[in-house]
């Protein structure tokens, strides 16, 4: 492949002519600001100067390794990875390669030439990039296996901070979901005392569900009967008796899948222009992947920092008018409570983003994935579902797809994989396309859906299973709200800090002010500012963030996303780290 794009610049050029005219077109459409951020202008000629410089530093790391010097071969092969790891992160200014530096370079001139090469894969997938594991978290996996080895570092241990992982950080499963599992998974435990009957009594309504009474057969498409019919119970008493259809809910694989499938959904061209998606300035990095993914247009709106990232009716509507000269807005994402930005939106700025909705034709994806996580007194989760159905028609007719997972809120259940997404008042016909769309994909996983019954049908008060669960679900909510208020406070006091109050979620979305010394050492190096801060930080303190620049901000600003998940003693830790970090920065570059 590296021969190919060297020895052949019309390869070259196509590739470097489709990774820049798809990274133009998944910028926002429209900037109301007069300067665009330097590290989003990816040329054509740029792009090739730089590949051609990463794929002959790699040749030349791999020719070396591949000398005979068998004495060598481990240190050479160490020095090859950490080079490639600098050169990618220096070539895309810091944030994930499209094209993996960890991918294998054959230094033989024998082997023929693949049959996949960049030049004809689907070029969506060069453009596509995800941030929340980009370079900074490949090289904390580095330095990880560095410190297991016996390297000196001014820490011991990284602390990845960088994605919402719960149970990696050292949350504790909640014993009724995995006593659930347990026993659908090992039937043969019904028999045992050690279970509460509660358990027992839902395990088996869930095995009667399934063919052969086993989780290990398909389910339907959609998900188990029983497990939708109690998602559909959960949102009525969520929603005080708004009404909900078990056929109008999809069991799916966590939020993600239906969110994808949702896009895809969307995904035609109308009146001869391609489908843009409205998303949230910060936005979660999947839906800029997935719009790119599937080549659509990205259509930026931005949150209001100033207010707690609140959300107005004439930004929307700027950015809806702007997106209109250039692509067909088919949707608007909303994100509540918001990622990476934590603020929880009013009542009242949900009904303006719904009223905006209707009269512009706009289907709304409504991400609510951290509704239980919600942690300031002055906020509370409303859905929009129950907003739109109280605002009478037409908004209660207006088309609404909302999101929950079990990745989140209180259980942390991330490698499960469970969710469900409630499609309501979408056309008859247009519903039969999407059912038949997931068909395809057979069902989600069981061990998924069994999550989704855990959160949707818990113990009730005078069940044998009800003290432990309500114990342990109010220990690790009030554990994230005491972590949520630290983090506040602790950055808040740094330096060239502006720290919003973490309302709800699992993150911090500080700004934070850079030095011009550091910004210019961070363009001498080839990378976004933000970027060379979360870098810096990674390398002297071990702790893994993610720079702002991969959920988009205003241009001219710079930000970074924290989880606040460790645990309270390391999240402490964790603080005073950043803290003697940020003082050293600011010293070294003020």
């Amino acid at each position: 492949m590296s021969r190919l794009l060297i020895n052949k610049p019309s390869a070259m050029q196509r590739a470097a002519a489709t990774m820049s005219g798809r990274a133009a077109a998944a910028l926002p459409l429209r900037q109301p600001y007069p300067q665009q951020q330097q590290q989003s202008k990816l040329t054509p000629s740029v792009v090739i100067r730089r590949w051609k410089s990463f794929i002959h530093s790699v040749q030349k790391s791999a020719t070396a390794a591949a000398e005979p010097a068998a004495a060598a071969t481990s240190v050479t092969t160490t020095t090859a990875t950490s080079h490639r790891s600098r050169i990618q992160s220096e070539a895309f200014g810091g944030r994930h390669s499209p094209f993996d530096a960890r991918r294998s370079f054959s230094t033989s001139t024998n082997m023929p030439a693949k049959c996949l090469q960049l030049e004809n894969i689907n070029p969506n997938f060069i453009t596509m990039e995800y941030a929340v594991r980009g370079p900074l978290v490949i090289r904390a996996g580095e330095i990880e296996k560095e410190l297991e080895k016996g390297a000196k570092k001014p820490f011991d241990q990284v602390i990845r901070a960088n994605i919402g992982d719960c149970h990696a950080m050292g949350q504790q499963p909640v014993t009724f979901l995995r006593q659930l599992l347990a026993l659908t998974f090992e039937p043969r435990l019904l028999d045992s005392p050690d279970y509460p009957e509660d358990v027992k009594k839902r395990a088996r309504a869930i095995l009667a569900n399934c063919q052969g009474h086993s989780v290990g057969s398909y389910t339907d498409s959609a998900g188990l009967e029983v497990v939708r019919r109690q998602v559909v119970d959960y949102i009525e008493k969520r929603d005080g008796g708004v009404p909900s259809d078990w056929q109008n809910i999809y069991l799916t694989g966590g939020a993600s899948p239906g969110i994808k499938s949702i896009l895809s959904l969307i995904h035609a061209e109308v009146g001869g222009k391609k489908p843009g998606v409205m998303v949230p300035i910060p936005q979660y990095p999947l839906y800029s992947a997935t719009i790119a993914e599937y080549g659509m247009d990205k259509v930026d709106y931005y949150l209001e920092e100033d207010s707690g990232w609140s959300l107005s009716r004439q930004e929307l509507q700027r950015s809806f008018d702007e997106a209109k000269k250039t692509c067909n807005p088919r949707a608007l994402v909303v994100i509540n409570p918001g990622n990476p930005t934590g603020q929880v939106l009013t009542r009242e700025n949900i009904v303006e983003i719904i009223k905006f909705a209707n009269d512009n034709g706009l289907l709304l994806l409504a991400d609510e994935v951290y509704q239980d996580n919600v942690y300031d007194k002055s906020s509370k989760f409303y859905s929009f579902k129950k907003v739109a159905y109280e605002m009478g028609e037409p908004y209660r007719s207006q088309e609404l797809v909302s999101f929950l997972s079990t990745s989140k809120g209180f259980l942390g259940e991330c490698g499960i994989r469970g969710g469900y997404m409630e499609v309501v008042n979408l056309c008859p016909q247009v519903k039969a396309m999407l059912t038949k769309s997931i068909t395809a994909a057979l069902c989600s996983t069981t061990a998924g859906q069994v999550a989704v019954s855990a959160l949707v049908n818990p113990p009730k008060q005078g069940e044998p299973s009800y003290e432990l669960f309500q114990k342990e679900k109010n220990a690790t909510l009030a554990a994230l709200k005491e972590r949520a208020e630290l983090v506040h406070k602790t950055l808040s006091s740094f330096e060239g800090y502006k720290v919003n109050p973490v309302q709800g979620a699992m993150y911090v979305f500080p700004q934070i002010e850079i030095p011009p010394k550091a910004v210019e050492a961070a363009k001498a190096k080839g990378m976004a500012p933000d970027a060379f801060y979360a870098f810096e930080l990674l390398e002297t303190s071990g702790i893994c963030i993610v720079p702002g620049s991969g959920f988009g901000q205003k241009p001219g600003t710079y930000h970074f996303r924290s989880t606040i998940l460790p645990q309270t003693d390391k999240l402490k830790l964790m603080m005073e780290k950043f803290r003697v970090f940020h003082a050293d920065f600011m010293k070294k570059y003020k």
